[in-house]
């Protein structure tokens, strides 16, 4: 027997009795009534699971008895039955949520299949998502095989990606953990893929060198700027390629995609190096040396991102453009609502750069607090607190009042992040970084399987502190914890979301192009 029971409202119920008796040979439940008022008194029944309800009834009309019903049980699905399909009907109908609409005369084998998809919809889609997924694992496993370039590690992480939030739809837990698995493998082998091109493609010495933290603005903003249509730069800082397809289909609402993919962070995957790196279209290095007293090292004291917008206007000058920007960061709900207030008035602008700042102190919140902790428990509630976030932000309101003029609007970030879960020792003095993915200073002692070590910090754009510092970067989840009170940092640490190293969560990072 299914268990289905089911209210099916009709002024002319005796004519459905041959429906009736099919569907309770095919064992489900019919509860049968005779007009909206009945529907109200029976629908409370806490063991009906689907309601039938014809529109046109005397007395309390379908559309009335739907809208009673939605306010007593508003997750109870509904069908309306009908012999008018007018559109302002059909649209007030979905407007007052149903699930599905039957015109009549309706058949046997119409509602048996309507039946179906609304009360069986979710086990279906559970198991064929669980074994689309599994035919999948074969070709992402044998594609970790392969020698993979830049473009191929994008498009493979964007399907592990693809699988974590379809599987998250579906409820699929047993296959979450194959993925998890699968993802753990991918960032194994990513860690080696890095290790053997990275240095190459800052020196120049790679053609699939892909595009990168200093060379976005050049490759990819500059080329979209044009005459009459401002150009919006969203930065949300610390934003993961899973967390922008979550909020991806908001920007579906009010602008169209042209253009989505992802570039590569450079290390370490941390804002002072990364986020410097995109708006001055330079390595650190570089910067250190072309602006000294703007480049403030990891021992000094100091803001580490105060020069943004000089950075910015310096490689618009160096690529010789002639245009109007502004240049916006939000750091709090204040600087937001202050942006959602003024955001019309940058439209004279060519180019409006607004970074904006919640989700990086999403993660660095999560750390410390237990509560957090307990909503961000894992990959996907973190999703689900950033869709939420975005969803009532001043942000997602200030979009909305430019998506009415001619506009394009990038979404993109500096770097991502990883949840850690294996800690690493080291060993290091004193004025080393205090990063959990990364170290730099004299005389580090680590292991080696678990960091790319960078001996040469001016080989990789990075400066030098002092004559003998390096730089590690950890790989895949791993995190670095001192011998010292080893066991307390490893607890207030692990399972936390942390950035600075080597991992596709970090270094794979959005890049979506919409136009109005």
């Amino acid at each position: 027997m299914s268990n289905i029971r089911i209210l099916w409202a009709d002024d002319e119920i005796e004519m459905l009795k041959p429906q009736i008796l099919f569907l309770q040979e095919k064992g489900y439940e019919v509860e049968p009534v005779s007009n909206g008022q009945d529907a109200l008194d029976h629908c409370m029944d806490p063991e009906i699971n689907l309601i039938f309800l014809d529109e046109m009834m005397p007395g309390l009309s379908g559309l009335e008895t739907l809208q009673k019903i939605k306010e007593k049980r508003p997750n109870i699905p509904i069908v309306m039955i009908t012999k008018n399909e007018t559109e302002n009907l059909m649209e007030e109908a979905i407007g007052s949520q149903i699930s599905d609409y039957l015109i009549k005369p309706v058949k046997s084998q119409q509602i048996l299949l309507t039946i179906k998809k609304l009360t069986d919809n979710k086990r279906l889609v559970n198991e064929r998502t669980d074994q689309s997924y599994q035919r999948e694992f074969q070709n992402i496993f044998f594609s970790l095989q392969d020698n993979l370039n830049s473009a191929t590690w994008i498009d493979l992480y964007q399907k592990l990606v693809y699988w974590e939030l379809q599987l998250d739809k579906a409820g699929a837990s047993g296959m979450k953990e194959v993925l998890q698995s699968q993802k753990t493998e991918a960032n194994t082998e990513f860690g080696k893929f890095i290790d053997k091109h990275y240095m190459g493609w800052l020196g120049n010495q790679s053609k699939d060198a892909p595009i990168m933290s200093h060379t976005l603005m050049r490759t990819k903003v500059f080329p979209l700027l044009e005459k009459d249509v401002p150009v919006f730069m969203i930065v949300i800082d610390n934003l993961r390629y899973d967390q922008y397809k979550t909020i991806e289909p908001l920007f579906a609402e009010m602008f169209k995609l042209v253009e989505e993919s992802c570039y590569f962070s450079m290390l370490p995957t941390a804002t002072q190096f990364a986020r410097n790196a995109i708006f001055a279209g330079l390595l650190p290095s570089e910067i250190q040396k072309r602006m000294p007293s703007h480049w403030v090292n990891d021992d000094e004291e100091g803001g580490k991102n105060m020069h943004e917008e000089d950075f910015l206007k310096d490689n618009i000058v160096r690529n010789r453009l002639d245009i109007k920007f502004s240049y916006t960061k939000v750091v709090n709900h204040m600087e937001g609502k202050t942006l959602q207030d003024n955001i019309l008035n940058l439209m004279n602008n060519d180019l409006n750069v607004i970074v904006y700042n919640f989700v990086d102190m999403l993660s660095h919140a999560r750390t410390e607090m237990e509560v957090l902790k307990e909503l961000a428990s894992d990959e996907t509630a973190y999703r689900s607190i950033t869709r939420s976030w975005f969803d009532h932000s001043p942000l997602f309101t200030a979009l909305k009042k430019i998506a009415e003029k001619k506009v394009k609007v990038i979404i993109t970030t500096d770097h991502g992040t990883i949840r850690v879960n294996s800690p690493s020792k080291v060993i290091a003095d004193r004025n080393a970084t205090t990063n959990l993915r990364y170290k730099s200073g004299k005389n580090l002692q680590f292991n080696k399987k678990d960091v790319l070590e960078v001996k040469s910090p001016e080989a990789a754009g990075l400066p030098r502190n002092n004559v003998s510092s390096s730089y590690i970067f950890a790989k895949g989840d791993s995190f670095f914890a001192y011998p010292n009170n080893y066991n307390y940092y490893v607890n207030y640490f692990k399972n936390t979301f942390q950035h600075g190293g080597i991992s596709l969560e970090e270094m794979i990072i959005p890049f979506a192009v919409y136009k109005t």
